[in-house]
């Protein structure tokens, strides 16, 4: 599970809209434990592409030391789906880093984004449920 504010959740939906036509990228930190998330970083997607994302690795390095700074960590990575469903492409799935992190993906191809996070752990793929909070 990962748990989100509504800002956080909205943050990250305007950054993927901001991307488009190309698949938009970004980082998110938190709690490891309980996968609440306290802190999300837009990062650029080196790869300009509509099809597959590559986190810039100079924003990833920022985001990776302002986290530690304020006592987190980097718990996935969030990306737009430009025309296709928010569901972890056979590419996101070869790409995929950490069997620890979350992989949150917006899909951009319906009328309203839809925001979906998965764990991905050799290779198979399992849905989470995302839990907005106030508070």
């Amino acid at each position: 599970m990962i748990e989100a504010s509504p800002s956080t959740v909205a943050g990250i939906i305007s950054h993927c809209l901001g991307g488009f036509p190309d698949e938009a990228c970004g980082l998110i930190a938190g709690d490891a434990r309980t996968g609440r998330v306290a802190r999300w970083y837009p990062t650029r997607n080196v790869a300009a592409s509509a099809k597959l994302y590559e986190v810039d690795p100079g924003d990833h390095l920022r985001a990776d030391r302002d986290a530690q700074a304020a006592g987190f960590e980097i718990i996935g990575v969030f990306h737009s789906h430009t025309h296709t469903p928010a569901y972890p492409s056979p590419t996101d799935v070869a790409q995929a880093p950490d069997p620890s992190w979350h992989y949150v993906l917006v899909s951009l191809r319906d009328v309203g984004p839809t925001l979906r996070s998965y764990r991905i752990v050799s290779g198979k793929i399992l849905e989470e449920p995302v839990v907005v909070t106030v508070g």
